[in-house]
């Protein structure tokens, strides 16, 4: 006869865990969304992206129907008008030749506008052409230009002097457009900046202080129109409300195109997204962000409307320009 064991609780024996206290908890999760400057990553990308061909020649057709529509009713109002009331007929028809004159001045000065932007590309041409193949002639010829375009303003005068002094001094192309560019365009380079750092303080003002959806983008789009087309008249390419919307494109492409919105990214994160500003709001983040994007459209306009490549001279930083502008703006940033 067997002999049932007694039955009691069954002890398991288990590894011992190490006790957990709050060293050991998993980090909270951040759930502040980084700012990634939205508001100027959209002015780029739409301000670069030009209009289809289907859209060129809708926007065509559209303009010339609706001018030749507009033509017809104002010379049938006119002539209507002179054989009811003849003084009040003429009066409106030497209103209407004002208005075709006045139009026709601002086509001239559009014109003239893109004839300044082309001299400047121009001139950037030949002096990356004579930088390659040092070519001392082709050189002194772009010298020659820079002289001239640069000769009625004031603030280039002093460097023009030393420029003509020191001139006859330089044996190969590379010295010579070096002189130049440290003598001419230091000063220019100097004004230049500031209206960068101005436009950078002013968008990341705009961005952080509006709560409004979209004044951010046209706040933004704005200011940098504002900037691109002051960059431009500092160097000597002022132009028109047609040729600014040509420079801007270009200045858009230019960034795209050489990879500088997405370069540094990380840096701007660490600057804006990473600091204690972005946590406390990420209006303010996003004002950071959007004003050191800024500062990199303005970098980039400054490479297409400067007549002379950066040799001699240091290219600006992104990273000088947004400390300038925007350190105790919103506290040290």
């Amino acid at each position: 006869m067997s002999v049932d064991k007694a039955k009691g609780p069954v002890l398991i024996e288990m590894e011992e865990r190490a006790a957990e206290g709050p060293d050991r908890a998993p980090p909270v999760p951040d759930l502040v969304e980084r700012p990634d400057g939205r508001a100027m990553r959209a002015v780029i990308t739409r301000s670069a992206a030009g209009p289809s061909w289907l859209g060129r020649l809708f926007w065509g057709l559209a303009l010339g129907l609706m001018g030749a529509a507009v033509s017809v009713a104002a010379w049938d109002f006119a002539v209507g008008l002179i054989a009811r009331v003849p003084v009040l007929g003429y009066g409106v028809a030497a209103m209407g030749v004002g208005l075709l004159l006045v139009a026709a001045m601002i086509g001239l000065r559009e014109m003239a506008g893109f004839a300044r932007l082309g001299r400047l590309d121009t001139l950037r041409r030949e002096a990356g052409a004579a930088l390659t193949g040092g070519d001392l002639e082709a050189a002194r010829a772009v010298v020659a230009r820079l002289r001239a375009l640069y000769a009625a303003r004031p603030e280039a005068a002093w460097g023009l002097e030393r420029l003509a002094e020191q001139q006859s001094d330089q044996f190969d192309a590379e010295a010579l457009l070096g002189l130049a560019e440290a003598e001419v365009l230091a000063p220019l380079d100097a004004l230049a900046l500031r209206e960068v750092e101005s436009a950078a303080r002013q968008v990341a003002m705009i961005t952080a202080l509006v709560p409004l959806a979209l004044a951010d983008v046209v706040g933004a789009l704005v200011s940098n129109l504002r900037m691109i087309r002051a960059v431009a008249e500092i160097y000597g390419g002022r132009a028109g409300f047609l040729g600014s919307w040509r420079l801007a494109r270009a200045v858009m492409a230019h960034l795209l195109a050489t990879g500088a919105v997405a370069v540094g990214d990380d840096l701007i994160s660490s600057v804006a997204g990473g600091s204690v500003l972005s946590k406390v709001s990420r209006r303010f983040g996003e004002g950071v962000v959007n004003g050191a994007l800024t500062a990199r459209v303005g970098v980039a306009a400054i490479e297409v409307c400067r007549p002379l490549p950066f040799q001699r001279g240091r290219r600006p930083s992104v990273t000088g320009v947004v400390r300038r502008a925007l350190t105790g703006l919103f506290g040290q940033v």
